[in-house]
């Protein structure tokens, strides 16, 4: 109790320098693209482009072809990991995060198909799903409607949602290759990764402790986002009594309280950067990861602005104006030209209108390097971005 007494009080503002300069927003980062993905834990990938939006805030010169590299030499995948959702994470990551969230998916697998799959022997439900992704990849609409003629009484997408539930499934390539298209089509980890370069260097996280190998995960989680209450762990990958796993920590780290006294914790050397640190603009791509990895959001967004930047269980593309969400923005391509449209939430001043085209100038130019664009202020409509 005296520590969290005496723990210093870090404003809204300087939480959000801390975590704008940990994840490469105060400056981009010169690291290579594969080191970026897993000093980030991973980029929230729900659809194809995001991960690359997001790196392009995150890094000089970056060019979109570097990341399709890894997809295609499956240096990295996309598979379901925290909180229950897609993201793009390095082959070795994959192979550590996905067990260690299987918790999470079989919360999601109880609460959201109980019902629905009454009767179904799940471990034979898996074996058979397992078989069948590893003859070759499928949707989940081809998967569930195999799946069927062994459960002809359930519902085709709650038997293949089970499987995703139950299996470390990724989506193959070319789906989200940068330029190119493909159907979400899934097989095993293991079978996608089957002859792929593994770090020699680096042991098989299969054989960590996965207590420790969660605490090790956290640990990286403060470097990347911190300070950081339990709380905002929890909602960042699912999981829950995290606590338990903090607290042997607890000597190796450092405590702050935020405004409301909640309790954050933090690596002992990573960064603090003064309230008052001039931050950029960035274009962040919706469900942005920054957006998504703490309970209170206030670092980032603020309150009046939060029930802007999403619409049902649709999260917008956000524009950072000083550290903080100041609007929406999307791209529209056709014919040849491409359009970026921003609503900015509150009038900007002329120097920051100005920094907010120049970096829309950037994002126009990687999105479609060939075509004429033009750059406007309105309404974001609503709904899925292209």
């Amino acid at each position: 109790m005296t520590q969290r007494r005496t723990a210093p009080v870090l404003t809204a503002r300087a939480l959000g320098r801390a975590t704008l300069d940990r994840q490469l927003l105060l400056r981009r980062g010169e690291m290579a693209v594969l080191d970026a993905v897993e000093w980030l834990v991973g980029l929230q990938a729900q659809a194809p482009r995001p991960p690359y939006y997001a790196l392009a805030a995150r890094l000089a010169d970056f060019r979109p072809q570097e990341l399709s590299g890894l997809l295609e030499t499956r240096q990295a995948v996309r598979i379901s990991a925290m909180r229950s959702t897609i993201h793009l994470v390095s082959a070795r990551d994959a192979r550590l995060l996905r067990p260690l969230h299987q918790p999470v998916h079989d919360r999601t697998l109880r609460g959201n198909f109980a019902t629905t799959l009454a009767g179904v022997d799940l471990d034979r439900l898996a074996a058979a799903a397992r078989t069948l992704v590893e003859q070759r990849p499928l949707t989940f609409q081809e998967l569930g409607q195999r799946l069927q003629e062994d459960w002809p009484q359930h519902d085709h997408r709650s038997l293949s949602m089970a499987a995703r539930q139950m299996l470390p499934l990724v989506q193959v390539t070319p789906r989200a290759l940068w330029g190119r298209s493909g159907p979400a089509a899934h097989t095993t980890l293991d079978t996608w990764l089957a002859g792929a370069p593994r770090p020699a260097a680096e042991p098989g996280p299969a054989a960590e402790d996965p207590q420790e190998a969660l605490a090790a995960v956290l640990l990286r989680y403060l470097a990347a986002f911190g300070p950081a209450s339990v709380k905002d762990m929890q909602t960042w990958c699912g999981l829950t009594r995290l606590r338990e796993v903090i607290a042997p920590l607890r000597p190796r780290l450092r405590t702050f309280r935020d405004e409301s006294g909640v309790e954050l914790f933090d690596l002992p050397d990573a960064p603090l950067p003064h309230p008052d640190t001039e931050a950029p603009v960035r274009f962040l791509p919706e469900f942005d990861n920054l957006t998504l990895s703490h309970a209170d959001r206030a670092r980032i967004i603020a309150p009046e602005y939060q029930g802007r930047t999403w619409d049902r269980n649709v999260a917008h593309r956000v524009l950072l104006v000083d550290g903080t969400v100041r609007g929406l923005w999307r791209i529209d391509t056709a014919g040849g030209a491409a359009q970026l449209t921003i609503e900015a939430f509150a009038p900007l001043t002329g120097a920051e209108r100005a920094a907010v085209e120049d970096e829309a100038a950037g994002v126009l130019r990687m999105t479609a390097p060939d075509a004429s664009y033009d750059i406007r202020y309105g309404r974001v409509a609503k709904g899925a971005t292209p």
